[in-house]
This record gives C-alpha cells, structure tokens and sequence, in this order.
C-alpha cells in the first residue's frame, strides 16, 4: 500500500468516527501538495498545466476551508454569477474527484448504500453523498442547481439543502432550444442574483455580472483560437490536466483565473510541434484514475487528445448583447440539453476542425444520458468516417470497471487506429 492509499484508508476510517479531524487531515494533505504544486510543480506539463493545477487545488481547499463563502454547485450553474458575488464554488464533481484522487472513496460509497441510494446513480453524486452525510464535508453558505444533463442532481441537492439546512437555488433549464428558452433562463438567473444578494448580504453590482460575462467571452475567444491550431500542434498533457480544464469553462467561468489559463493554453499550443502517432477526440469526462488510460494518454508523445467535446461546449460563444442571456444562452444551447444530434453534430465539427483519427466516448457509471446515446453517437460519427470506441468506466469509482478489460479495449482500438492511418 502507497502512501496516497495509505492516507486516503486514514481519513476515510477516520470520518466515520471524528468527521472533523477528518477534514482536518483532508485539508492538511491538501495544503501540503499545493505547496507541492508551487515549489515543485509538474515540468513535464507546459505553463497552462501547470497553472491551472495550483488553481484547482487552491479552489479546493477554500471550498473545504471556508465552506460560509462557498456555493455548493453543479458543474453548469453559470460560474460567471457565483464569480461576481465573491463565492468559491463548492462542486459536487470537483470534490468527488479530489476524494476519489484521495483513495478515500470507497468509505463514503459505503455510507450513501447505508443511506438508501441506488448504486446506478453517478458515482461522482454518490461519493459526495456519503461525504457529506457522514460529516466531512462541512455546510456550504448555499446550493445552486440545474436539472441541465444529470438527473443525479435532482436527487443529490434537495437532499442536501435539507441535510445541511441552508437555502437553496433552482435553475430550470428547458429542453427546447430557442429563444423563449433563452429568455426565461435569464429571468431565472436574474432572480438568483437577487437570491445570492440575499444570502450573502452584499450586493452584486451589473458591472460585476458584465466584468464577468466579458471573462468569459475572452477565455472562450483564447480558447477557440488554440482550437483552430490543433492541427499542427500537439502539447503535452495527462488526463488530470485536460479534468482541470472543466474548472475553467464552468465552476470559475467569468474569473480572472479561467481568462489566464486559455491565455496561457493558446501559447503553449502555438509552442508545441506536431506530434507523431494517433489524435483523438475525446467525448464526455475524463476518467483520470482508470490506471490502463492513463497509460496510454498521460505525457505520451504518440498518443494525443485534441479536443474534448465536453470542455469546449463550456468554452461556447455567447452572442447575446445582454449578459443574463447570454448566460442562459450557454446552458440552453449545452450539448448534454436538448436531442442528441447536437452533440453528434458538435463531435463532427470538432473531429474535423483538429483532424483527429478516430474518437473516444467515454460512457461513465451512472450517466444515463451519455449511455443511452452511445450507439447512436458512434454510429452517426463511423458513418461521417470517423472510427469511434466506447468506452465503459467509472471516473470516480475505478472499482466499477475492469483494468484488464479496458486495456485489452484500448489496446484494440489503437491497433485499428494505426492500420487505417497507415492504409
């Protein structure tokens, strides 16, 4: 047993008996690998990488530590308000994977079954549930929630919020995709800054909210433009590295921070040579602990992810002038809402924007929506000629998926990858 094993077996016995000295422990490791991270951060990853690994883990450790001037989120509430109002967002998925990359997961998957909660329900829900149900995860100053692509969240946050006893948001993103659509979402996220106003105490000015949409649109700019490049330049990255890109276009939407970050990727991307072997586009999230992937992505020079359908839905354009629109324009045009042709739609386009060889769609433990849709996604993107895989797993719980067969997949699906491109 490691000493990451070794710790994570710790605190997750331990926050079953003092769930405070727990999060203490928790909070303590975390501190030390952010010291890590400033005096002896990850060479072989390029600047962006680097930065925005301090970043993440500094949004975490503020979530833990100081949960009054946090938001408990899901990933596509509009970062861009929770920005403007001063709030860390306090994400059920972030801290997932923090705790999963803690190797304490498994004691608080335990406690949710305890609870009643069905095992086919998102594993990144469930390890925040029993997290927070045995006390380890401390009372947030409020909720914010979406309906938008997890059904997970319709259970996890009205649990919670009565858990925890504090207030708590609702935003109704509809399926439909038009501009009515886009105008009721606005008036709700009107009504949420008026909501937080009230839960904080402070006011939100509208140049707060506007600084913040205009953020948004600059990383989304930075990061269209290094899109377009990907072509001819391949950097170097790992599977965790590309997960903490998702901070960027949805928790911390509208930051400084997310504005640096694309700044930095586009100068890395035109830095970075074209690299020789395979480019695919991954679809869906990324499972980071899944140790056969991680073989096979992590710093290889041979083996390149271009695009992930995923993060660049979060890095979409806004086109409406008024901020709340536009706003609401992002969460009604997602990818993950509405019929699924979009999202095969949006694959195709970025398949051949950066020229890849093949695609991987990730079918996560528990993701009804991307499951159900697998067959029709990798039909529709092998008849467009792109040769795609699904992938089974688990991105929080790697107890859920065999490694031998997910190597012996991958490997495969590699295999027929490098004699098609050398037909």
């Amino acid at each position: 047993m490691n000493i990451v094993d070794k710790f994570g077996n710790i605190v997750g016995t331990e926050a079953m008996k003092d769930p405070e000295k727990a999060r203490r422990l928790l909070l303590t490791g975390y501190r030390m690998q952010e010291k890590k991270l400033q005096l002896f951060p990850d060479r072989a990853l390029p600047e962006s990488g680097q930065y925005v690994a301090k970043i993440v883990m500094k949004n975490i450790i503020e979530a833990l530590a100081k949960p009054e001037q946090a938001a408990m989120v899901s990933i596509f509430v509009p970062g861009e308000l929770v920005t403007a109002a001063g709030l860390t967002p306090y994400s059920v998925e972030a801290l997932s994977c923090f705790i999963a990359g803690t190797k304490c997961e498994q004691a608080f998957l335990r406690r949710t079954e305890e609870e009643g909660f069905p095992e086919t329900m998102c594993s990144y829900h469930r390890v925040f549930l029993g997290a927070a149900l045995s006390g380890l995860l401390p009372k947030p100053k409020c909720t914010v929630y979406t309906n938008l692509a997890c059904d997970g969240n319709m259970m996890t946050f009205p649990y919670l919020k009565d858990n925890f006893g504090c207030e708590g948001f609702y935003i109704d993103v509809p399926y439909e995709k038009n501009e009515d659509s886009v105008k009721y979402v606005a008036d709700q996220l009107r009504k949420l800054k008026g909501f937080l106003e009230e839960v904080t105490g402070k006011k939100i000015t509208e140049e707060a909210v506007a600084k913040a949409v205009a953020n948004s649109r600059k990383a989304s700019e930075n990061y269209r433009a290094q899109l377009a490049l990907r072509k001819d330049h391949d950097p170097v990255t790992s599977l965790t590295n590309e997960l903490y890109a998702l901070f960027m276009c949805h928790l911390m939407a509208g930051s400084e921070e997310a504005v640096k970050y694309t700044k930095l990727l586009l100068e890395d991307v035109k830095k970075a040579p074209k690299g020789e072997g395979l480019h695919v586009l991954w679809m869906h999230i990324m499972p980071f602990l899944q140790e056969p992937v991680k073989e096979v992505f992590n710093y290889n020079q041979k083996m390149h992810i271009r695009a992930c359908d995923f993060i660049a839905d979060g890095f979409q354009e806004m086109h409406h002038e008024d901020p709340y629109e536009a706003m609401a324009e992002k969460m009604v045009n997602c990818i993950y809402n509405g019929n699924v042709n979009q999202r095969i739609e949006a694959a195709k386009n970025l398949a051949k924007e950066t020229d890849v060889d093949g695609a991987i769609l990730f079918a996560h433990w528990g993701c009804k929506g991307t499951i159900g849709a697998s067959s029709l996604i990798k039909s529709s993107l092998e008849k467009d000629g792109l040769p795609t895989m699904i992938l089974d797993g688990d991105g929080c719980n790697p107890a859920n998926t065999s490694d031998g067969q997910v190597s012996t997949r991958l490997q495969a699906f590699i295999e027929m990858l490098e004699k098609a491109k050398s037909e």
